[in-house]
């Protein structure tokens, strides 16, 4: 499976980062691709680190278990950097995606020496902006998209308007702030 590109995601429960990854395995599938979205379960709950994972392909997906050296990996949270090996596994081929603020030195220095593309984001920033409240997992999959070149910034937009009106049938007023989020994303992710 030459194409396939596996994806780890790390946030704390209640951010989405579940939500994330499984929309990201819909706009994939709806563009062609094999997919597989899932989480790891454990205790979760609000606020404790949760693991989801994303594998994606133009053939079909014979693996059936966890990722252990992703392409790419998605950190939701900036304060899991220095409780969780988020680099574990990354291949220096990939990159790392983290919501955040901190500089690049501080970066650096507690990725454990990773030389991979690191990109950053203010989630925070853009979903407060686009959303009035602190939803970070829209601004994520749109940054992952952005930086993995899954699928052009047209398709997902195209593909998430879909979604959205159906996840949000009952909350229409929030699909323009979603879309918002995630132009803002795809314009604002940045390498350092």
């Amino acid at each position: 499976m030459d194409d396939l590109i596996e994806i780890r995601w790390h946030g704390r429960g209640g951010q989405g980062a579940k939500t994330a990854s499984l929309l990201l395995a819909d706009a994939a599938f709806n563009t062609g691709k094999y997919i597989q979205g899932f989480p790891e379960y454990g205790p979760e709950r609000m606020g404790a680190p949760i693991t989801a994972y994303n594998r994606i392909s133009s053939n079909p997906i014979t693996i059936h278990s966890n990722i252990y050296e992703p392409d790419y990996v998605v950190v939701v949270d900036d304060t899991l950097l220095e409780t969780v090996d988020v680099t574990a596994g990354l291949k220096e081929t990939g990159a790392i995606v983290i919501n955040t603020t901190k500089s690049s030195d501080y970066l650096k220095s507690v990725l454990k020496g990773y030389s991979g593309n690191i990109y950053t984001i203010d989630a925070r920033k853009i979903s407060e902006e686009a959303l009035g409240r602190y939803f970070p997992n829209t601004p994520m999959l749109a940054a992952i998209v952005k930086v993995s070149g899954i699928m052009t910034d047209e398709a997902l937009l195209e593909d998430m308007k879909g979604s959205f009106k159906h996840k949000f049938a009952k909350k229409p007023e929030v699909i323009d702030g979603n879309m918002k989020a995630l132009e803002l994303a795809l314009k604002e992710v940045k390498k350092i």
